[in-house]
């Protein structure tokens, strides 16, 4: 690419779908991203666009321009900034847990086995992709909310997902250890790997999960 996108091309790039990269935009828009090999058409009805791997990290790199507005309530509006991001469990201001917050974690987590099937050698559904190697908290988390665990609250129990200091691992908390056994069978079935650790300070058991590979 010579010439970076243009202030119009660069808009629909930022207000890309996060999780699948779908794009919205004009035309003469998508042709150009294409073009420039941000973009490709999904070569079966209804012949959507998304980003390229190119143009993920084009988006990754930051926006250049401001947010897309808030969803509107016909769109299952939440209350946060129109942008989704799953549940990691422990947010000082979480999304509500209602059928609009359902229907839109099942939407996101249908819109990534799209993204794997597309991406994943062979068109394989079964084992995560390149965006969730590279968001792997967010990813995880999705992969618990959309199979139904409930996320740590204020005042409720539940899930939290964290960073670690390893390069490919996430670690997953719960207040007890059914929990933890639900959230691995669910990862397990996620494509991840995961084992059972116990924190040499505070004595609590977690787990440890990684994308399975293969």
């Amino acid at each position: 690419m010579t010439r970076p996108p243009s202030a119009a091309q660069r808009r629909v790039i930022d207000a890309a779908d996060p999780v699948t990269g779908r794009l919205r935009g004009t035309e003469a828009q998508l042709a150009a991203l294409v073009r420039r090999g941000l973009a490709f058409r999904h070569p079966r009805p209804p012949h959507d666009h998304f980003l390229t791997p190119a143009g993920h990290r084009l988006r990754e790199a930051g926006p250049t321009a401001p947010p897309p507005p808030p969803r509107s309530a016909a769109s299952g509006d939440t209350g946060d900034t129109g942008v989704f991001a799953a549940r990691v469990g422990g947010e000082e201001e979480a999304p509500g847990s209602g059928p609009a917050r359902m229907r839109e974690v099942h939407s996101a987590w249908q819109g990534l086995l799209e993204l794997r099937r597309m991406t994943n050698p062979g068109g394989a559904v079964d084992r995560p992709c390149g965006w969730e190697r590279s968001h792997l908290v967010r990813a995880a988390a999705l992969a618990l909310e959309a199979a139904g665990h409930p996320p740590e609250g204020p005042d409720t129990p539940g899930y939290r997902v964290r960073a670690t200091p390893q390069p490919e691992a996430v670690a997953v908390h719960g207040p007890d250890d059914a929990m933890l056994r639900a959230c691995a069978v669910t990862l397990e079935r996620a494509g991840w790997q995961t084992g059972e650790h116990t924190d040499p300070r505070s004595r609590a058991r977690y787990l440890l999960a990684s994308p399975r590979r293969a």
